[in-house]
């Protein structure tokens, strides 16, 4: 693993300090030492030779203790690491070549930086929603072929996210453009904390580069509209009325014609109440699409409950804004130059390939470490 080699000695410094005071702030904020004093207490109480009397209390009380180990334990390995550092650095120094100095002394900083973006990772996926899997729509803005052919190119982006993550992935619905790319899909996403990640991605997403469908070689900018709901389970209601649903029916076909139903089995529903649209065409019979889109439904629903709550959640919101300039979340650029910089927290990328390519992570870390900074 790659890691940033530091040119001096007053560089580490500066860093070591600057990461020292970030983590501090964060450690205070979370009242780390409340926590610990809690810990403490819950391990006197332990140890008492009464404490398995009342078997239901000590069970409630030591998994109290076990969380609060797993959740502390990050914490305090970080602070002794600040702690060993400026004597690991003099070791270091004392064994090792300037050179080979820097560099090691380098890791063991970038280390550090790692363990602290991971637990600010952790803090940021702490909402109610966060474990659950993920309903993810991309619809292409005004632009014909063009801007289908972008909503294409996220979808394969995603998909090999999908499987370095180890996530699982079913499709709703798809539906193919007439030239190239799509005009919808929508996609279950399954895995640990699958929509805490992709809430992320909800937003529009532009393209900028050399069109291969115009002859004249023109720039052209396209734009898609990537929508991020939380799969709802059963245990959540959500009130429907059939009044205010509006369903059609229409004959399913699959991506390029590889499934073609002689039946109508496809369904449409129309939300007439919220405008909300969701359909569904990849099951075989027209009961499993209706079923599945009322899914979708409930889940779009529910996701536009809670950015009534929660108004400061833009992202929430990625069906609401114009699939536009000026409204969108992350630029990708192919030409004149190459970049890919996310607007929200100014994190950005020359190497374009490996991004369309899944490597998405760094942009989903910096997003969840600013709502870490938020949070605390």
């Amino acid at each position: 693993m790659s890691y940033y080699v530091y040119k001096n000695y007053s560089e580490i410094e500066k860093e070591y300090l600057k990461l020292k005071t970030d983590f501090e702030n964060i450690w205070n904020k979370n009242h780390l030492e409340s926590k610990i004093a809690e810990l403490k207490d819950l391990e006197q109480i332990m140890q008492r030779s009464d404490f398995w009397e009342d078997t239901e209390k000590a069970k409630i009380m030591s998994q109290k203790k076990s969380s609060l180990e797993k959740n502390i334990q990050p914490w305090i390995d970080i602070k002794q690491n600040f702690l060993d550092f400026p004597l690991l650095v003099e070791i270091i120094k004392e064994e090792s070549s300037p050179q080979e100095a820097l560099e090691k002394i380098s890791q063991e900083l970038e280390q550090i930086k790692r363990k602290i973006t991971q637990i600010q990772i952790s803090l940021a996926l702490m909402d109610e929603d966060d474990s659950r899997n993920a309903i993810i729509t991309i619809v292409p803005g005004a632009g014909g072929t063009e801007s289908q052919d972008w909503a294409d190119m996220l979808l394969r982006m995603y998909t090999r996210w999908f499987q370095k993550k180890g996530f699982e992935f079913e499709v709703l619905d798809y539906q193919a453009g007439e030239e190239a790319g799509i005009k919808n899909v929508t996609l279950l996403v399954k895995g640990e904390n699958a929509y805490g990640y992709l809430k992320c991605e909800n937003g529009i997403h532009r393209l900028v580069r050399i069109s291969p469908f115009d002859a004249n070689k023109k720039r052209h900018t396209s734009f898609a509209s990537v929508h991020v709901s939380p799969e709802i389970d059963d245990n959540v209601e959500i009130q429907i009325n059939e009044k205010d649903l509006r369903i059609d029916t229409f004959r399913a076909s699959g991506a390029g014609g590889q499934h073609v139903n002689k039946t109508d089995s496809a369904v449409r529903i129309l939300h007439i109440p919220t405008g909300i649209v969701v359909q569904c065409q990849n099951e075989r019979s027209q009961h499993q699409n209706k079923a599945k889109a009322l899914k979708i439904l409930k889940t779009k629903l529910y996701d536009l409950e809670k950015q009534k709550k929660q108004k400061e959640i833009e992202s929430k919101s990625g069906e609401k804004k114009d699939v536009s300039w000026g409204n969108q979340i992350r630029s990708y650029v192919f030409h004149p130059y190459k970049l890919v910089k996310d607007l929200r927290t100014d994190y950005e990328t020359s190497d374009v390939e490996s991004v369309m390519d899944g490597e998405i992570d760094p942009f989903i870390e910096a997003y969840l470490k600013n709502i870490a900074t938020l949070k605390v």
